[in-house]
């Protein structure tokens, strides 16, 4: 995988369709197109669609000293 990729990219990488997706989040084939074509979104919108993907998302701040991650987005979206 690479470092760095749009998330249809990602999707695709992860060898899931649109539809598929949307199933897995309980919206349509549409929002998760409108989603990928989304410039600015909610990170809650956001950890929901990595996760369902199987994945985890992370917000990493970087430095010249190093990275530093975020961590008032660790529970965003939970109960």
């Amino acid at each position: 995988m690479r470092a760095a990729l749009p998330l249809h990219e990602l999707r695709q990488a992860r060898a899931l369709t649109q539809k598929a997706l949307g199933e897995t989040l309980g919206v349509n084939q549409p929002a998760i197109a409108k989603m990928e074509r989304r410039a600015d979104m909610y990170v809650s919108n956001l950890r929901s669609y990595v996760e369902a993907m199987g994945g985890r998302l992370r917000v990493v701040a970087e430095f010249p000293e190093g990275e530093v991650m975020i961590s008032n987005f660790s529970d965003v979206g939970d109960p």
